[in-house]
């Protein structure tokens, strides 16, 4: 187990953090692997939190067990799994960067627009889940899911403009995430990155995880709707530039 107190200063914070996303505000989640990283290797804090996502994983599923999409999740895991294949594969040759970049100009583009629709009283009718596009952004959440587990700001930009009720977005998000991180367990092992010092810090953060992930329930559930869509996009567009600046940094 990881003993020393400044991983912990930055593990703390960033397993609230991803109790939160599963909770609900997505996006928050990816601020934690950078956290870790400022004390352990990136792909050390990798596995660490892998453990700690099912947990939280199993949490946020049984909390939304009965609010959630099934043809959303019919369009998005068959190409999500061949992400994450491909992201165990191309990890090496890929650069992470030039992924991340793309991700996050996405993510802030999509986002802004959206929310330039909602103030100007334009915002387009609610989309339907589309079989290609649920495969082209499934397998670009698999992607980055494994390679940072960043797969959250390709699974909003499909899903947000459908406009579900809150709770069947959260769920379906849930039960899509889960599903995603058991698919990334067997790359894990075969990395090697399951030793016992990992998992026995994972199983020390594991308590934390859980209080956060219900208390991140907690609190979605009494935001507003409208004001829910508002603040996702919002953290859409701060995710999205973080991952702007942290592949630009390391590109230059």
């Amino acid at each position: 187990m990881i003993t020393d107190p400044l991983f912990y200063a930055a593990a703390i914070p960033a397993v609230i953090l991803l109790g939160f996303a599963k909770g609900g505000f997505a996006g928050l989640g990816l601020l934690a692997v950078p956290l870790m990283a400022l004390t352990i290797s990136p792909v050390q804090a990798l596995a660490i939190t892998l453990p700690i996502l099912l947990v939280q994983d199993a949490v946020t599923v049984w909390s939304y067990r009965h609010s959630w999409d099934a043809l959303n999740l019919k369009r998005l895991l068959p190409g999500a799994i061949i992400g994450v294949g491909l992201g165990f594969a191309l990890a090496a040759y890929v650069p992470e960067e030039a992924i991340a970049l793309t991700i996050g100009l996405i993510s802030v583009v999509f986002a802004i627009r959206r929310l330039v629709l909602e103030r100007g009283g334009k915002l387009p009718e609610a989309t339907t889940a589309g079989v290609v596009g649920g495969w082209i952004w499934g397998g670009l959440s698999g992607f980055t899911s494994m390679v940072a587990h960043a797969g959250g700001p390709p699974f909003q930009v499909y899903i947000l403009p459908q406009r579900l009720h809150r709770e069947i977005l959260v769920g379906t998000g849930a039960v899509f995430f889960a599903i995603l991180n058991v698919f990334k367990v067997g790359p894990f092992i075969l990395l090697g990155q399951f030793s016992t010092q990992n998992m026995a810090t994972s199983a020390v953060l594991f308590p934390l995880a859980v209080a956060a992930t219900f208390t991140g329930v907690w609190l979605v559930r009494r935001v507003q709707s409208a004001r829910f869509y508002t603040l996702i996009y919002i953290l859409l567009i701060f995710v999205g530039g973080r991952l702007i600046w942290q592949a630009l940094a390391g590109l230059i």
